[in-house]
């Protein structure tokens, strides 16, 4: 049992666990920000002309 409560408390791993989660939430919300705006990407970069000098 006091194996079981000594896991409970320890906090060792915690922090980069809760990095973990928001670097996935974090590419989550760009995922989604680049589908629900692809269109809008598409025509700014067809818009853009290089040439050479």
């Amino acid at each position: 049992m006091n194996i079981i409560k000594r896991l409970w408390k320890e906090e060792s791993g915690q922090a980069m666990t809760e990095y973990g989660l928001i670097i996935a939430l974090v590419a989550a919300a760009l995922v989604v920000t680049v589908i629900a705006f692809k269109d809008k990407i598409k025509a700014v970069f067809e818009g853009l002309s290089f040439s050479a000098s």
